[in-house]
């Protein structure tokens, strides 16, 4: 349960706002007054209110005038303002209101009750929304939480498979050809074919689940191996534009989360895209780190640019949490042809990493 919500009553004569105070003080939450609009302004921009109960006729602003002002402001585009006037309105007044933002009228004499219905109602409404923002806060902490956890089995997976059963099976051939005879070299040479085919398949799985570049040589070289592997598997002809050339360091976390941007939107491309062709950039501009994929397929369903509910699938939402976890912006549009994915993420610090011993195949020798 919230605290207290905050309601403001707007009315040039204290005899009023000390009425609206005694109806309203039932409902247990924080009154406050301000006999002026320049007051109510005043309040506004200090404090959160729920509700405004808004005098239509005050001199020098009146409430027309402010509640003008009020919409033209993005923090107060959802405030609700309820406006009280003296004077019976015609149904081109009330009309008048509503362009202005009011979400409801009441007319004097006041019904005390009438009047704390609809301050109650638009009081839960805020109450639920502020709950509802703080629940999907915490959905996203734990969304960004869970991705982490993930990125950090599969790193630990790809190692122990790499170093553990990887190991294993070049000792295993190494064991074989040592005991091979004229007589067994057949059979010797067919296990060795295994083993070799065991060997890469364990690779290719070591560099799904957390391609080992990224931990010696950073983003730009994992991105350039995942690119030039991809276009080699897929027929795609894939252009690259890593700018500089000598890819900066960042910390682990952003490398991994562009990095698996870009591989899933390489992999709707393939999927999704009916293209043959597609480009991915990856650079570093006025303090942002750019990341662009594009091809010159179809496009995209409307529903999907405007994330609409039901448009967007899984992939596209872990797109979009990641970048949303580093501070940054994810924007997918039609290109005409085809699709532009881009990320842009504000970076102030790069980091310098120590590069690892690799062996042959490229595969980080760190324990």
């Amino acid at each position: 349960m919230l605290d207290k919500v905050n309601i403001l009553m707007v009315d040039d004569q204290p005899s009023k706002l000390l009425t609206y105070e005694a109806i309203l003080s039932d409902l247990g939450e924080n009154l406050i007054r301000a006999q002026s609009a320049r007051q109510a302004l005043d309040h506004l921009l200090k404090t959160q209110f729920a509700v405004v109960l808004l005098d239509v006729n005050m001199p020098e602003l009146d409430g027309f005038q402010l509640a003008d002002m009020l919409r033209r402001h993005p923090r107060f585009q959802d405030l609700a303002i309820i406006f009280i006037s003296a004077t019976h309105l015609t149904d081109r007044d009330q009309l008048r209101g509503y362009e202005h933002g009011a979400v409801d009228y009441i007319t004097v004499p006041i019904i005390p009750e009438l009047l704390r219905a609809k301050v109650q109602v638009f009081a839960s409404l805020y109450r639920k929304t502020r709950q509802l923002e703080v629940v999907n806060r915490e959905m996203q902490r734990l969304s960004v939480q869970m991705m982490a956890l993930q990125d950090d089995e599969r790193r630990r997976i790809a190692r122990e498979m790499h170093d553990g059963l990887g190991q294993e099976l070049s000792a295993a051939k190494m064991t074989i050809k040592s005991i091979r005879t004229a007589d067994a070299k057949e059979k010797v040479d067919a296990a060795c074919d295994f083993i070799d085919n065991a060997i890469t398949h364990v690779r290719s799985i070591t560099f799904l689940l957390h391609p080992p570049l990224l931990d010696i040589s950073g983003l730009g070289s994992a991105i350039r191996s995942l690119v030039e592997g991809l276009a080699e598997r897929s027929g795609f002809k894939i252009s690259l534009d890593i700018r500089p050339p000598e890819f900066p360091r960042f910390s682990i976390e952003l490398e991994t989360a562009v990095y698996r941007i870009v591989q899933e939107a390489l992999t709707n491309v393939f999927r999704h895209s009916g293209g043959r062709n597609a480009s991915v950039s990856l650079f570093v501009e006025h303090g942002h780190l750019v990341g662009q994929v594009r091809d010159d397929g179809k496009g995209v369903p409307e529903r999907i640019v405007k994330f609409r509910p039901g448009g967007a699938g899984v992939g596209l939402a872990g797109m979009t949490q990641r970048c949303k976890e580093l501070a940054g912006e994810f924007r997918i549009q039609n290109a005409n042809p085809g699709t532009l994915v881009e990320i842009v993420i504000p970076v102030s610090v790069v980091v310098h990493k120590p590069v690892a011993a690799a062996d042959s195949d490229g595969h980080s020798m760190m324990k």
